[in-house]
């Protein structure tokens, strides 16, 4: 049994840190707090903005290991760099998740996410991958907590039995054709 303390950080180490540039985000980032909720992973949100707030931004990112989290993510729209001023102030895994509007419909937050130098990586999914930002830092968090990795199986297995349920009912609807 490993002592109290250890545990404590363990858990602690679960956190998840939910970044998004404007309160305009919410709608879309809601989706990540659902996901998370579903595998019972605790997380914060916070509305943070890289060059309207820097000094926050960046104090945050600098502290987040120390303040429990293991993973953040940010989301942000148009040429927004939120992930990568983030990115650049911890060494925590980030996730960024490039969101649709603006002149370019998403194509300038899309790539401000993935053109990230050497050494200072972000993660990035799909624009408004909201809920795969959240399975993706799940998977990160999976790494060292056999109890996460589980309900990760139990949801591919579960997206498996969906898929066939899906199939069966077209097969019955196509052969009544």
């Amino acid at each position: 049994m490993l002592p109290a303390f250890v545990l404590e950080v363990f858990e602690m180490s679960k956190k998840v840190a939910i970044i998004m540039g404007s309160d305009s985000d919410w709608p879309t980032v809601k989706a990540t707090c659902t996901e998370l909720n579903k595998f019972g992973v605790p997380y914060e949100a916070h509305i943070m903005s890289a060059h309207r707030t820097p000094a926050a931004a960046a104090e945050f990112a600098r502290t987040a290991r120390s303040n429990g989290f293991g993973v953040i993510i940010c989301a942000a729209g148009m040429a927004a760099h939120l992930a990568g001023a983030f990115a650049a102030n911890t060494t925590l895994p980030v996730i960024g998740i490039p969101l649709k509007g603006g002149a370019m419909d998403g194509l300038d937050a899309l790539l401000a996410t993935v053109q990230m130098p050497s050494g200072i990586p972000v993660a990035t999914v799909a624009l408004n991958g909201a809920k795969n930002a959240a399975v993706l830092a799940v998977q990160i968090l999976a790494v060292s907590d056999p109890q996460l990795a589980a309900k990760l199986d139990t949801g591919r297995t579960e997206m498996v039995e969906q898929i066939a349920a899906k199939e069966s009912k077209l097969q019955t609807e196509v052969a009544a054709l």
